[in-house]
This record gives structure tokens, sequence and C-alpha cells, in this order.
């Protein structure tokens, strides 16, 4: 019988463990009480506040005792419900916690930060033991281009466009655009959350329009659900609306691209191509490129980037563009 109420009163402190919150004012005893009776645990206010007090020492709660009642939290980047890890799994969660760290706002790291603690912790301990555990020192993770520090953002925002956007409710938005100085009133429809390199986009439809957009995360200054449902455009879904380029920044359609190359360029395209249908052949001592690519921002952003590596050929309207732009660069030189 001991064994048992023991069991008993480890899986109801455990519970009780899982419903501290990390930040915030904290949640009273009885709010904590009211939770665990309405999740089967026959209880008292009483109860719970040993429990809390026993949990005090072995957890290290924050007890915020500002005003009363006392609110009750855990302290931060305390991994209170994760298993245990296996040293494979603390190897790969720092090798991801790197990558993560060069593409994903602080807002939303922070909520990962208890299992990459955990998977620190697990190397430190095993590093006097377990030779395997020198591999973090033997591998590393780096950017293809230019690396940029991620955009920061209010992570209450990032909580109320995420619930939103789970629960299909409209948000009530301050959002201020790249080429404006004054935030505007926006009311939203959220259709999903895309990461796209360190920048983090809502995917939603303003208003009652049915055209969809991408809204900047970090440019929400503001945001709160309202008690109306989301309205989802007819035939939308997110895997098709990315599978259409538009995180390119286009909206022009294909193109067959036609271009002149550099021999270290033909390489990198050899290796990594453009299209699935790319070509490149020998014509005249030259290398000639030919691929369907979206016609975009990005890929225009691409062009340039490769200086006098590439020469377009067709379509003429995009080898207009790309010559006038070298050739403003080019006068900011003089």
């Amino acid at each position: 019988m001991p064994a048992k109420q023991t069991r008993h009163t480890l899986v109801r402190q455990w519970a009780l463990l899982q419903l501290l919150p990390t930040r915030g004012p904290g949640k009273t005893a009885k709010e904590l009480t009211d939770a665990l009776n309405s999740d089967g645990y026959n209880i008292s206010k009483r109860q719970v506040e040993r429990d809390l007090i026993e949990l005090y020492d072995a957890f290290g709660l924050d007890l915020n005792n500002a005003s009363v009642p006392y609110g009750w939290r855990l302290p931060p980047h305390v991994p209170i419900d994760l298993p245990s890890i296996t040293l494979a799994e603390a190897l790969s969660l720092q090798l991801v916690e790197g990558t993560l760290k060069t593409l994903m706002p602080p807002a939303m790291m922070h909520s990962l930060e208890p299992r990459f603690l955990q998977a620190k912790r697990k190397l430190e301990t095993l590093e006097a033991e377990n030779q395997a555990s020198e591999w973090l020192h033997k591998v590393a993770v780096v950017p293809p281009s230019l690396p940029m520090l991620p955009p920061t953002f209010d992570s209450d925002v990032l909580e109320t466009v995420q619930e939103a956007l789970l629960r299909n409710q409209q948000l009530s938005a301050e959002y201020k655009k790249f080429d404006s100085q004054q935030p505007s009133s926006l009311t939203l429809h959220p259709l999903g959350l895309v990461q796209r390199g360190p920048v983090t986009y809502l995917v939603a439809t303003a208003f009652d329009y049915t055209d969809v957009y991408l809204y900047a995360l970090h440019r929400i200054i503001t945001a709160s659900k309202t008690e109306y449902p989301s309205v989802t455009p007819e035939g939308f879904s997110l895997e098709s609306y990315i599978a259409k380029d538009a995180l390119q920044f286009g909206n022009n359609g294909s193109i067959c691209l036609k271009a002149e190359i550099w021999d270290g360029l033909a390489q990198i395209l050899q290796e990594t191509p453009l299209s699935t249908d790319q070509k490149i052949e020998g014509l005249d001592g030259a290398l000639r490129l030919t691929a369907t690519v979206t016609d975009s921002w990005q890929l225009r952003w691409w062009i340039l980037s490769q200086g006098d590596g590439i020469v377009i050929i067709e379509p003429t309207s995009l080898r207009h563009d790309i010559a006038h732009r070298l050739q403003m660069a080019a006068e900011q030189y003089h």
C-alpha cells in the first residue's frame, strides 16, 4: 500500500509540474487545484500547497510573491516534460541547434531551449568517459549564403499568432510595411507560418479579400485574437502555395532561361541544378545554360550575385533588366 501511495503522489506531482508556466505572474494554488481536479485528481488546495513546497526545493521553483495570492512558476530552461535522451540524440540536437540559431528568431528558439540544454548536459556528463561525445568538436554546420542574424519580435505576438492559426480565429493586428513609417490596422485570416531563411512569415488574407499575402512576423507590432472564425479561400493549401514559388516573391510564372556562363558556375550548377530540365552545352567556345525557372525577385538576386560569371540571353526583358541594374551599380563606383 505505501508503494502504491508513493506512485500516486509522484504521478500527481509530475502532473502539477507540467501545469506550471515558465513566465508571467505564475499560477496560484487555487488555479492549480482546479486544474488537477479537472484532470481527475481528487485533491485539496492544502495538499497542492504541500506539494508545491516539496517541489520548490527539488526543482527550484519560482515563487512570485509580489501580490496575494502568490503565483508559482518553473524556472527558465527547466526541461520538466522531457524523457531521457541517448547519446546519438544529444549529438543530433546539438547540431540542429547550431543550424536553427542561424534561421529562427529568438522568440521561436525559446521553446526549444530546454531540449538543447538537456542535450548539452548529457554530453558534458559523458565527455570524460565516452569518446563519442567528442564528435561535436569534429563536425560543423555552415550556412551556404552570407550569414544574417534573424530579426527579433515579441514572443507574445508569436504566441498569439500561433494560437489564432491553430484555433482558426481572425487576428486584429498592427502591421508595419517595409516601405512605411507608420503601422496600419489589419484584420488577418491566418493560413500558415513559413520559415524562409532567418525570416518567419505569416501566410494570410486580409479583411474580406481572398488574395493570399505574406506578412513578416517581425513587422507585426501588436496582435490579438478576435472571437470571429477565420476564412480559408476555397481550394487553398499551404503546400500548394509554397509549390507555386510564392516564397520566391514572384508571380510572373515560369520562363525559359538562356544564358552564357563561366566554367566555375557550370560546375556548381551541374551538381546543384536550377531545374529538372536544366541543360549545359558548349557553344562557340562558351557554355550555354538552358533551364525552366520561376520569374521572381529571388532569380534576379541570384543572377546579380554571379557578377560577370553569367550573361542573360533570353528572355529579352530579363536581359534588359539585369543589364540596367548592373549599369546602375557600376555608375555608383565612378
